[in-house]
């Protein structure tokens, strides 16, 4: 049994200590404030991730540590990761364990075909830049023979547990849906496909990860064939015995003209491609390697469903 350094509480956190503690280990969960209600069987500690000498003494004899974090502020991840990251990366290169991060698909910027793991990386933002570079540094220490690194990348995610404001699909299209109410979300078309990727599966593929091979290069979650904004509402509707709901976006030119005044829709600039055009996420490569397949969309929405209303 290893030991796994789970750096985040959010969903994604949560879902990576499920995983691991399904499959034996031990799991230490660390936040700035300490986490509480964690999953049975992982410990909770408080700790500033800023700090390395801590982090790094908290990952003596850890296998891995695994970077599920984000900063607390959307528009201020220039100035906050790249701080953070190197702390993360100085903690692996002295302890020896593993860093596995889960990052996004933003480096990957604006795409005309299905990304794969080589697709080339493009951003066209300084959020998709700083997760490029944060790579590049993580992946450089590792061929220097320094660490063991590796990254995953999903989708927008969306399932039980990401209901902390961090889900696009599960704040502005499946909370309505399920209630019977209208959907609108603040940017993209309704019938543009897009992947979205399962919470638990992302969790799924850490374990995986910590557990095996796989390091020195990117890894795409397991995620299922793409849906559009309207196909998720009518689908979670229906699961929840609702009518069929009305889907709607802002207009392009709303969310350009509201990003003057709202630093937060200022920021959605960058991404709102992503949800006007075609955005599919080939995971073909982690599904053949591991052996893992995407939860099945029907249990997805089975178990999402069951959490809202529970």
């Amino acid at each position: 049994m290893g030991i796994h350094l789970v750096l985040g509480a959010g969903g994604i956190g949560r879902a990576s200590a499920t995983a691991l503690l399904a499959a034996g280990e031990e799991v230490l969960v660390i936040s700035r404030s300490g986490p509480k209600n964690l999953p049975e069987g992982a410990t909770g500690i408080a700790l500033d991730l800023n700090d390395t000498a801590a982090l790094t003494r908290a990952a003596a004899g850890a296998s891995t540590i695994v970077n599920a974090v984000n900063p607390s502020r959307y528009s201020r991840w220039a100035q906050e990761w790249p701080p953070m990251a190197a702390s993360m990366l100085q903690a692996a290169q002295e302890s020896g364990a593993g860093l596995v991060t889960v990052s996004n698909l933003y480096g990957y910027g604006r795409v005309d075909a299905p990304m794969t793991e080589s697709t080339p990386v493009r951003p066209n933002g300084r959020k998709g830049e700083v997760r490029a570079q944060l790579w590049a540094d993580a992946l450089a220490a590792h061929d220097a023979g320094r660490c063991r690194v590796t990254e995953v990348r999903p989708s927008d995610y969306f399932g039980p547990g990401a209901n902390d404001g961090s889900s696009v699909l599960n704040t502005y299209v499946i909370t309505p849906a399920v209630a019977g109410r209208a959907v609108s979300v603040p940017l993209g078309r309704p019938d543009a496909p897009h992947s979205w990727t399962y919470l638990a599966d992302i969790g799924n593929l850490v374990a995986a990860l910590a557990l095996g091979d796989g390091w020195g290069r990117v890894w795409h979650v397991p995620t299922n064939p793409p849906m559009t904004f309207r196909e998720v509402a009518a689908a979670f509707a229906r699961a929840a015995g609702q009518a069929d709901v009305k889907v709607s976006t802002l207009p392009r030119a709303v969310v350009t003209m509201g990003g003057w005044f709202s630093p937060m829709l200022r920021e959605l600039w960058e991404t709102r491609h992503q949800f006007e055009r075609p955005f599919v996420l080939d995971s073909s490569a982690a599904e053949a390697h591991f052996g893992l397949r995407p939860t099945p969309w029907e249990v997805q929405v089975e178990e999402t469903v069951a959490a809202f209303k529970g």
